[in-house]
């Protein structure tokens, strides 16, 4: 039996179609936004969400009060919100469920974080492949102008704010928040270093507020719940809030589960994703999407929070969970997280754009059985010299890798040693088990 928890993000989901704004409204929507705009001070709004303890859902894990807090009180006009949809993680999919969900959950979080910071104009910076998604927002938006919900004196309150859609032209490196506002005012989109942080100089060179899809979802119920509730929501102490957790691989039920923070890694395996497939044990997975590391079976048990899989060296980052089952040759994964990273660098910097060609030829070296005896040795070497990197791109791309020495090197020697991949070998001969 599969344990039933609230549903918050996902509430009223449906299989075929959208949330109708008639429909979000008949179970609260908009209260949230009405409430604030009536009884509370932007100050109170974001003491409201740190109290809360949201952690950014975009991989990073930033809380989402503080960074509200970094706007200065006396920073420049215009301000800008700006909600990163990009999700071009590898193997995370939750945005795009919840904006085929809920769309005006994103809206009303939106606008209660922009007025939280006193800004006046938001954008939602979605990616190509979400040109569904962009439509439905965009009618919605629309709608929500119809209805008072945008534009000047929402509500009858003397707040305006206006938001649009923005579609990237692609490429991972544009959900680098200050890769994304370069990319925004027609750049190329590099990474920019702080200082200033775009929370005092970002878009045009004004205070810019960037969250995901997920954590701006989050913000109407913690306006209407309250902080203690939400930090309630979790199954331990560390953690705060439900949390969306794509599941997918060598399981029976693939997809989108809005579960507590804290729950362990087994029961969203065996009761929420339907247990592993037939005939397939677990080996390991990558918890939080491909930039996080191999979680190997010892750790099956472990709570799904950021503390926890902090405490033993790897990130929730998105919650998008990857399992992999003994018939994998995890270092063929790591090929193939490796071929995209290396695709995907902007080439900004020196470790980045040479040291990830180069580690994905060591790899594909090893899997092709023309490894040497020297080359893991390398590997770690080029790893710890990607953290030199000018953004979080290089490292991220490093924790796969790192993570396969670390608790899989027998299996890298082994392809060493018989100069051949042995799963590869084994699954030919029908000898996995």
């Amino acid at each position: 039996m599969t344990a039933a928890y609230p549903q918050i993000l996902l509430k009223g989901r449906h299989p075929d179609r959208i949330l109708t704004l008639a429909e979000y409204r008949t179970q609260g929507g908009y209260q949230a936004l009405a409430h604030v705009l009536d009884k509370q001070t932007p100050e109170q709004v974001r003491h409201r969400v740190s109290e809360a303890l949201l952690l950014g859902r975009g991989g990073a894990a930033f809380p989402a009060g503080r960074k509200m807090e970094t706007v200065p009180e006396d920073a420049p006009h215009p301000r800008y919100v700006i909600c990163n949809a990009d999700e071009m993680e590898p193997g995370t999919f939750k945005d795009r469920v919840l904006l085929h969900t809920s769309p005006h959950l994103l809206i009303e979080g939106m606008i209660i974080a922009a007025y939280a910071v006193s800004a006046e104009r938001g954008i939602i910076f979605i990616r190509p492949e979400y040109e569904n998604a962009a439509r439905i927002l965009e009618r919605e938006l629309a709608i929500a102008r119809d209805n008072n919900l945008l534009g000047d004196d929402i509500l009858g309150s003397g707040y305006g704010f206006e938001l649009s859609v923005h579609r990237s032209a692609g490429r991972y490196i544009c959900g680098e928040v200050t890769a994304q506002i370069n990319a925004l005012m027609g750049r190329r989109p590099n990474p920019q270093q702080p200082p200033p942080y775009p929370t005092v100089a970002g878009l045009w060179g004004k205070p810019t507020l960037v969250q995901n899809v997920e954590t701006f979802a989050c913000i109407p119920s913690i306006m209407t719940q309250g902080a203690d509730w939400f930090r309630q929501l979790a199954l331990t102490d560390s953690g705060a809030g439900s949390k969306l957790f794509c599941i997918s691989g060598r399981v029976n039920r693939p997809g989108v589960y809005e579960l507590p923070l804290g729950i362990p890694l087994s029961e969203i395996i065996e009761e929420h994703a339907g247990g592993m497939r037939p005939g397939s044990r677990f080996k390991a997975c990558l918890p939080g999407g491909a930039s996080t590391g191999f979680l190997p079976a010892e750790h099956y048990h472990i709570p799904m929070d950021f503390d926890s899989l902090h405490k033993v060296g790897n990130r929730l980052g998105t919650g998008a969970i990857m399992v992999f089952d003994q018939t994998v040759c995890l270092v063929a994964a790591t090929v193939n997280l490796m071929a995209f990273f290396a695709r995907e660098s902007c080439g900004w910097c020196t470790p980045c754009r040479e040291g990830l060609p180069y580690l994905l030829t060591l790899l594909e070296r090893i899997e092709a059985g023309e490894g040497r005896a020297e080359d893991p040795d390398i590997i770690a070497t080029m790893c710890r010299q990607l953290y030199m990197s000018y953004c979080a791109f290089a490292p991220g791309a490093a924790a796969p890798v790192e993570s396969l020495l670390t608790h899989f090197r027998d299996e890298v020697q082994a392809h060493i040693s018989a100069r051949r991949c042995p799963l590869a070998t084994q699954a030919a001969l029908g000898e996995v088990s």
